[in-house]
Formats: structure tokens, C-alpha cells, sequence
């Protein structure tokens, strides 16, 4: 077994493996690190692999590969109470990966970030039940955490599965086209992405109270075409809308989606992060069409799920969590992995957590 970094990885079979890994998402793939590392300002990306290598021929294969960033927040003192690694998605790994394969890769992650971050954290968008206990060997505990993953493969059964309520507030909300998208899904221009983030800011500082990417992230995703902004917008004004990226997405040589029975269903659409002004505009659902976009893109993409990225701990109230489960999706709870490095400094960090929002 070898360990390597992204300086020697291949990169084809780095992009092989996530294509075809059932544990691969666009988080883990080629095209993040370098989004990442193109803003070295917000965070400082890694790139961790193991490969085996045959003794006879020399031969390597990509057996698990692990991306992620430590943040870097403004400020000496705020960075060195919470520095930390984030691992989006959970590691990459080929289908009959071995235990001993996997804790290989995690104890290198562990060994390479333990100096410089207070925790590491997986948070998984797939099943790894089969590795936790190369998970827990290697120093990472397993915490409960949900999600849903709404299908997307059948337009009509994707409507049908909306509650009655998510099918009401859809036709009524009047900021959509014809094919039922908001506005904003094209022509979107960086005023506008700016005008969307304010909104989102204004959500995390007052309800959400954990750290959020400065405006540069998203223009920047903007400008590389990582993200894709769907906007919902009233009488010229967004006032609402979601940041997605997607894997294998059905698209033809310009980008545009591939539409008709012919789509290979297959990839996911993640939403990264979502806001609206749902209070100063009660008719208009911005944040329900928002979500209601990216499904529809989804499917038009041809791609099978749709990945709301998050629904909160199991027994703990999250009003999230009530308004996610009305677009139909399935509960499902896959968990996050988390290694602390810095014992007192996360508990310290964790209760100031608790003392912000509350």
C-alpha cells in the first residue's frame, strides 16, 4: 500500500474512480481540489490517496482518495479557535475497498491535518457502514446526522411525492416560467449573485450562527462555473434562490441539459446552500421554488437524485429538517465521521457554539 498526494496522483484515474465509486461526489473529484485551491485566501485544500502496488509488475490502482479544505477564517486569534477540516461528501472510495485500505488513508489524513486543525470532519452523502469500524480504528467516531435524497428519475411521481401543502405553494408562487423554473435559472449576472448573498448572510447571522464562506466563495464559484445559481426574482428583485453542483449530469457539448426519454437517469444534484426573503414575500415561496428548481434541474440534467445535503441530528428539533421533508424525498441517515485533534479546544469551541445561538 502507498499513500499519495496530489502532487503524484493520477489524475484519470483520480476522475475514474470518482465517476464510477459508489462513495464518489463532485466534492471528492479533480475539479473541487482545484476549486479550492484557486482561493487560497478562504482555505487550504488536501489531497490524500492509497494505491496498491504490485510487487510483481509494479502495477498501481487508486483504491480510496480523500478531498478536502482547512478553513481559514480572518483574524489570527478566530482562526486558531476554529481551524478546521472539512471533508464534504465522506472520502472516495473503489467498491471492494478493504478495511485495512481504508484506515491506511484516514490514519494518513489524521496524521497530515492533526497539527493544523482543531476536529476533521466527513460529512457523508452516501452509505459507509461497511468501513465504520475502519473508520473508528483509524480515530474517527460516527455521528448520527440526516439527510434526504429526493428522486428525481420520474417527472410526474417527483410532483406527486410533494405534499399538498410544497403542490399549493409551487403553483401559487408565481415566480416561475413556463416549464416551472424560476426566472433566474439563466442570465444570472454577478449583481445578482451579490444580491442572493446578502439574503443568505442575513440567514446565517441571524437563525443559522455558524461560519459562512465570505462573498468571494460564491463569486468565485459563479465565475468557474462551479455553481449554479437558481434565483427566484419579483418585480426585479431577487429575493430568494439556491446555489447547486451536480455529478454526470446528461448534458450535451455546450452544456445545455439533454432533455427527452432518451436521458441516462443517473449523477446528483446537490444543494449547497439555500435562502430566501420567505417573510417579506408570504406569496411568493422563494425559498420553496428554489428547492422546486433544483429538482427540476435535475431531472432535466438527467440525473437521479437530488441531494438536500443536511437535515440535522435525529431527536433534535431543526426546522429544517420540517420544511426539506414536504418536497418528498427519503430519510436517510449516513452520518458524519469526526476525528478531534484538539480535545479542549473543541469543547471549548463547541460551547461557545451553543452560547452564539442561543
Amino acid at each position: 500500500m502507498r499513500i499519495v498526494t496530489y502532487d503524484e496522483i493520477d489524475r484519470a484515474e483520480w476522475g475514474k474512480l470518482v465517476r464510477e465509486s459508489e462513495t464518489g461526489t463532485w466534492f471528492q473529484s479533480p475539479e473541487a481540489y482545484v476549486f479550492f485551491a484557486s482561493m487560497p485566501d478562504l482555505s487550504e485544500p488536501f489531497c490524500i490517496a492509497v494505491e496498491q502496488v504490485s510487487e510483481l509488475s509494479s502495477e498501481r490502482k487508486l483504491c480510496g482518495v480523500c478531498v478536502g479544505y482547512v478553513t481559514k477564517e480572518k483574524g489570527a486569534v478566530r482562526q486558531y479557535f476554529t481551524r478546521r477540516a472539512i471533508i464534504h461528501g465522506g472520502v472516495c472510495l473503489c467498491k471492494n475497498a478493504a478495511n485495512d485500505e481504508v484506515k491506511i488513508l484516514l490514519t494518513a489524513v489524521r496524521n497530515k491535518l492533526k497539527d493544523k486543525t482543531i476536529y476533521i470532519e466527513t460529512r457523508n452523502f452516501n452509505d459507509y457502514s461497511r468501513w465504520k469500524e475502519a473508520f473508528e480504528d483509524a480515530g474517527f467516531a460516527y455521528k448520527k446526522h440526516l439527510n434526504f435524497h429526493v428522486d428525481c428519475r420520474d417527472e410526474k411521481q417527483m410532483w406527486e411525492r410533494l405534499s399538498d401543502n410544497r403542490r399549493r405553494q409551487v403553483r401559487k408562487g408565481g415566480a416561475v416560467t413556463d416549464d416551472g423554473l424560476p426566472v433566474m435559472e439563466n442570465g444570472v449576472r454577478e449583481d445578482d449573485v451579490r444580491a442572493w448573498y446578502g439574503i443568505l448572510e442575513q440567514l446565517y447571522r441571524t437563525k443559522v450562527k455558524t461560519p459562512l464562506w465570505p462573498v468571494e466563495f460564491f463569486l468565485e464559484a459563479y465565475r468557474q462555473g462551479i455553481g449554479r445559481f437558481l434565483l427566484v426574482k419579483h418585480e426585479g428583485k431577487v429575493i430568494g434562490g439556491s446555489m447547486v453542483v451536480w455529478d454526470r449530469g446528461a448534458v450535451t457539448g455546450d452544456g445545455l441539459p439533454v432533455t427527452g426519454d432518451e436521458v441516462p437517469h443517473e449523477g446528483v444534484v446537490y444543494e449547497w446552500f439555500e435562502c430566501g426573503l420567505n417573510a417579506e414575500y408570504k406569496e411568493q415561496y422563494p425559498s420553496v421554488m428554489a428547492t422546486w428548481a433544483g429538482m427540476n434541474m435535475a431531472h432535466a440534467q438527467g440525473c437521479a437524485r437530488y441531494d438536500m445535503m443536511g437535515a440535522g441530528e435525529p431527536g433534535v428539533p431543526y426546522g429544517v429538517r420540517d420544511f426539506k421533508r414536504e418536497f418528498g424525498g427519503e430519510l436517510v441517515e449516513h452520518g458524519r465521521f469526526l476525528c478531534i485533534c484538539k480535545p479542549w479546544l473543541y469543547r471549548l469551541g463547541a460551547w461557545g457554539v451553543r452560547m452564539l445561538k442561543r
